[in-house]
């Protein structure tokens, strides 16, 4: 059952758990979790938002997964994280100083779990979080905590410039090389 306006107003400023486990090979990172993510307790849950149906089809995934199956995602070698931990509306409501302590944060989980490559999924975001303003969709030269990184387009459906299966084309480009 979707959350009611009471719920969604309930969620603001609340946080949800990262899906972690051992030998993550991509661990995602959004910006932060929507009011909608807040109430339901999962990641990139609100209808629109187009991480779970590029996950499958970016062949990361057998299956589209529904939100509620986050937990599943570590038994694929994947993780979910946030830049800022706390729930928003809009990401726009997030300030510069709040994405730049929150990156710092994010170095300290990568460091810690040690996944292959750390996808952020929004370019603005990770731009203002690593003060890093030319960066571009795709592979970073830098690294973060000596795990490869890659920038990802927001999935969210309020960015219109970037269609689903050019989402799901970028993150198949995360698949690990065949030996």
């Amino acid at each position: 059952m979707a959350p009611t306006k009471a719920d969604l107003e309930a969620a603001r400023n609340a946080t949800i758990e990262d899906v972690l486990g051992p030998g993550l090979d991509v661990l995602f990172c959004g910006i932060n979790p929507s009011l909608y993510s807040a109430a339901t307790g999962h990641h990139f849950a609100r209808p629109g938002n187009r991480f779970w149906p590029a996950l499958h089809l970016s062949g990361l995934v057998p299956r589209r997964l529904a939100p509620s199956e986050q937990r599943l995602l570590p038994s694929y070698g994947l993780g979910i994280t946030n830049i800022a931990t706390r729930a928003t509306a809009r990401a726009d409501e997030l300030d510069p100083e709040e994405l730049r302590v929150g990156g710092e944060r994010l170095v300290r989980l990568v460091a810690e779990v040690r996944p292959r490559v750390l996808a952020m999924a929004g370019v603005s975001a990770y731009r203002v979080a690593f003060a890093r303003p030319a960066a571009r969709i795709g592979p970073q030269e830098e690294t973060i905590a000596g795990t490869a990184l890659w920038v990802l387009p927001n999935p969210s459906g309020l960015n219109a410039h970037w269609r689903l299966e050019a989402i799901a084309a970028e993150m198949a480009r995360l698949r690990p090389p065949r030996a």
